[in-house]
């Protein structure tokens, strides 16, 4: 488990045990562009399956912001989900909470990082963050419904053909 306190008091912690999700789910699937309409179910099992990094008010100790890393804890990592409650916006938590998620993968020794953002890139570039290559990276992404973000069944499933 992983915990840094800040000057002024605000504390950042890996222990799943603290993590508010009721809080988390409800930031993301109302405030949330990347992430409106996720159901609790769907944020406990990603959660569970990652390394999740709260944010704390100092005082009352109420959860202000959060991320989430995917990873192989050895050479890659995805940080998503990262989210500040909008009355703790312009603190800089953000970024403390980008960078010190960066700090601690590398400890691991992941020397890789990514994520996606639609308009916060200024927040990331301030801890190294910079635009990826893209004649590098591909992707592939089940269609999903803009109403619920639910994937959509009527994708054919991948065949190999011997």
């Amino acid at each position: 488990m992983f915990t840094l306190t800040r000057p002024d008091g605000y504390l950042l912690s890996t222990d799943p045990d603290r993590l508010d999700l009721d809080r988390v789910h409800h930031w993301l699937s109302t405030d949330a562009y990347w992430a409106l309409g996720r159901d609790r179910d769907t944020v406990g099992r990603a959660f569970a399956g990652s390394i999740g990094f709260g944010v704390y008010r100092p005082g009352d100790g109420r959860q202000v912001a959060v991320a989430r890393v995917v990873t192989d804890r050895a050479t890659f990592a995805w940080l998503c989900d990262v989210y500040v409650d909008r009355a703790e916006r312009g603190r800089g938590l953000g970024t403390w909470l980008a960078g010190a998620a960066r700090d601690h993968l590398a400890e691991m020794g992941v020397r890789r990082i990514v994520l996606a953002t639609e308009d916060a890139h200024g927040v990331y570039a301030k801890v190294g963050f910079a635009p990826v290559e893209p004649d590098r990276w591909m992707k592939w992404a089940a269609p999903v419904t803009q109403l619920t973000g639910k994937e959509q069944r009527a994708v054919s499933p991948l065949t190999v053909e011997a």
